[in-house]
């Protein structure tokens, strides 16, 4: 199953170093049962692709908890993309967890597909949703506003290969 799992630029050195994404358990997101009943018109690309972004808003709260830790990271949403086996993932049971999974054990390097980055021109907006995340999540329509200004940008592609150059 492709897993999308949400890290950051600090969290991705540690893949590097430790060679696996962990430890588990790992909060996840997926095309699950629930989502692809959710959305039944949706095709594959269109599922993975919500989920991707429900992994992305993970992110935005990773680096906001992270900058509360006082850990410094820059300003960009990563989404792991791995390849998981069906046995080692849980689908939540609540229906705002549709696309959201738990897995079982730590996700060793030769199962990450790939991983997706904000470019550096998002970091403005992203780093405007960070601070706004306290009051859009108190229900604040203008701060909801700029948290989702940071999902106007598309996360970048990159090969496993490239991951060393992300975190240099």
């Amino acid at each position: 199953m492709r897993v999308y799992l949400p890290c950051t630029l600090p969290a991705l050195a540690r893949v590097l170093a430790e060679g696996e994404l962990g430890p588990a358990p790992l909060t996840g997101y997926a095309v699950t049962p629930a989502l692809v009943e959710w959305y039944a018109s949706g095709d594959t690309e269109e599922l993975e692709y919500i989920a991707l972004t429900d992994a992305a808003r993970a992110s935005l709260r990773m680096l906001a908890a992270d900058r509360a830790d006082g850990v410094e990271a820059a300003a960009r949403r990563v989404v792991v993309a791995a390849e998981v086996p069906d046995d080692e993932v849980s689908t939540g049971v609540e229906p705002e967890e549709r696309a959201r999974v738990r897995l079982a054990a730590a996700v060793p390097m030769t199962r990450i597909a790939a991983v997706h980055v904000d470019e550096e021109a998002a970091t403005a907006d992203v780093e405007a949703a960070i601070a706004a995340l306290p009051e859009a999540d108190r229900g604040d329509e203008d701060a909801r506003f700029t948290v989702d200004g940071a999902e106007a940008h598309e996360l970048l592609w990159y090969a496993t290969q490239e991951m060393p150059d992300l975190v240099g």
